[in-house]
This record gives C-alpha cells, sequence and structure tokens, in this order.
C-alpha cells in the first residue's frame, strides 16, 4: 500500500502541466521512469513520505513536516521532499523556510515547472520580488526563466514576466509566450491612459478642499491608476489636511502595493489616532495593518489586528 501510494505521487511529481509554450523534452514513460525512481528509496524512506502525505491531507501541516524532515535527513538531494517541505511552511505561513525549501528544490531541477510555480507562491506571499532570489537560483538556465515568466504572466504580472525573457535566446514555440506578455503590457498601458483621463476629468476634482482630495482619491483606488499618482496625491492631501484619516489610509495603502511595509504601518497607526466613529473606514486600515505586519514576518500584531476587524 505504501509502496503504490508513494509511485502515485512520484508519477504525479514527473509529470508537467500544459503550458502556453510546450517544453522541448522528449516524452517519457513515466510510469516505468517512477518505478526506476521509486527503486533509490529506503523503507524506512517512503514509510516516513507516505506519513507526511497522510499529515498533510488532514491539514496536520506541523505533523508532516516532522515525517518530510526525517526524509530529508535520509535523502538530503531529494528534490521532491524539498517541494513538500516549501509548500508545508508556505501554508504555514512560515515563508523564509518555505522560500529556502523552494529555491532548493527548483535550484535542484531547473526546468521543473511545479518547483518554480511553488516559489512564486512563497516570493507572492512574502509580499517580495524574484530578484531577492536570483543569486541563489541557476539563472542561465533557459526553461527555468520561461516557465517563471509564463508563470508571472498568468498572475497577470506582465512587467516582471518581460522582464525574466530579457536576454534570453528563446526558441520559435516560446515566441509566442513573449508576443502574449509584450501585447498584454501595450493593453495594459492604454487601460492606464484611459483610467488617468476619466479621474482627470471627473468632477468635483477641486483638490482645494477635502471632499475634492477624497473623491480624487476614491477615483484612484477604484480605476488602480498607479501608485506614484496615488502616493503623490495622498501625501498632497495629509501636508493640507493632516487630521484626516481616510488620506493616511489610502497613502498607507498604496505603501503597501509596493512593499514599504514598515513605512506603511508608521502611516496606518498614526491614522487611527484620528479616527472617531467610523467602523468601515477603522476595518480597512485593520486590513491593510495586516497585510503590513503580516508581510514583514509579524504574526502577533497581524493577528492582533485582524481580531479588531469588526463583521
Amino acid at each position: 500500500m505504501v509502496k503504490a501510494v508513494f509511485l502515485g505521487f512520484v508519477i504525479g511529481v514527473l509529470c508537467t502541466p500544459l503550458t502556453i509554450c510546450a517544453q522541448e523534452t522528449p516524452e517519457l514513460d513515466i510510469e516505468q521512469s517512477s518505478e526506476v525512481f521509486l527503486e533509490e528509496y529506503s523503507d524506512t524512506f517512503q514509510e516516513n513520505f507516505f506519513e507526511g502525505l497522510k499529515q498533510k491531507g488532514i491539514r496536520n501541516y506541523d505533523r508532516a513536516i516532522t515525517y518530510f524532515l526525517e526524509c530529508k535527513r535520509l535523502q538530503p538531494q531529494n528534490t521532491v521532499v524539498s517541494f513538500e517541505l516549501a509548500k508545508f511552511h508556505l501554508y504555514e505561513k512560515q515563508y523564509i523556510n518555505a522560500q529556502e525549501y523552494a529555491v532548493e528544490a527548483l535550484t535542484g531541477e531547473p526546468e521543473n515547472y511545479w518547483y518554480a510555480e511553488t516559489l512564486v507562491d512563497v516570493i507572492n506571499a512574502k509580499k517580495s520580488v524574484i530578484d531577492d532570489v536570483r543569486e541563489e537560483l541557476p539563472w542561465n538556465n533557459v526553461q527555468m526563466r520561461v516557465n517563471l515568466a509564463e508563470i508571472y504572466y498568468l498572475n497577470e504580472d506582465y512587467v516582471t514576466a518581460q522582464t525574466l525573457l530579457k536576454g534570453v535566446n528563446i526558441s520559435k514555440k516560446q515566441e509566442y509566450l513573449a508576443k502574449k506578455i509584450t501585447d498584454s503590457i501595450a493593453n495594459q498601458k492604454r487601460t492606464f491612459v484611459h483610467s488617468v483621463r476619466a479621474v482627470n476629468t471627473a468632477p468635483n476634482k477641486d483638490l482645494n478642499n477635502i471632499e475634492g482630495f477624497k473623491s480624487r482619491i476614491e477615483a484612484m483606488l477604484k480605476k488602480d491608476t498607479g501608485n506614484d499618482m496615488l502616493l503623490k496625491t495622498t501625501e498632497e492631501a495629509m501636508e493640507s489636511f493632516p487630521s484626516q484619516p481616510y488620506f493616511y489610509y489610502a497613502n498607507g495603502a498604496a505603501l503597501n502595493s509596493i512593499q514599504k511595509h514598515k513605512d506603511a504601518i508608521e502611516i496606518l497607526e498614526g491614522a487611527l489616532d484620528y479616527l472617531i466613529d467610523d467602523i468601515p473606514l477603522e476595518n480597512a486600515i485593520y486590513k491593510e495593518l495586516v497585510k503590513a505586519y503580516t508581510a514583514t514576518n509579524n504574526t502577533s500584531k497581524a493577528n492582533m489586528y485582524l481580531s479588531k476587524i469588526k463583521s
């Protein structure tokens, strides 16, 4: 039973998804390859692996980590184990450990799409960027960068996707992905210009009063017109009306979106000092503080503000 389940899992890991641009690798007999793969492992390894999967199935990730760490001790270079450990730590919001194992897995098998996807999930959860781990990855591996570019493209982060393909000699099959990314960026720019024009022509846009500032900022948040403009406008609003908590909230949200979480915390907690009987705005501030403290790995503070959110 243990062997059958372990074999089934290995088959799943060895299979790769159907991606936008198919990888140029020969087809393999997956089941036969998995049998060979399985023979390399001892009964002790398989038993720990199976128990770890059982704990994963009931979402007992702490116990799953314990079993997989034993697998890691038995097979230190096993990328499947590193991959699973990365996911478990991600589920537990232990982002530093998750990133370490995700990088380890992808470095061991740079062309594995699932490993690349897990690393991106970890980076996004940390509110970080792929450049932060660039030096730890085999950056010259073309297929790895194409996989990462495709994942960021599917996440609608087109600029990062384009950056990942810069300087890479891609194949004709992969040119389709590059074109999709370029077209998406062009569409995004057109949408941005249209949104800015809509904001600039919106009624009640007089910036010499509180409602004028608020109307303009609300339009920016709704239209997603870009962080630079939002930061500039909210800073002007705070300077003109330093006791208005909404402007602090919007400024903190903009800082959060560009990963300036410590600055965001300072601004958002300052907003609470000016807040009087406005539960929707209070909840919005708490949510941004939860994001900021989570991103800085301060779970106690994040949980504290999470508990303050009123339904």
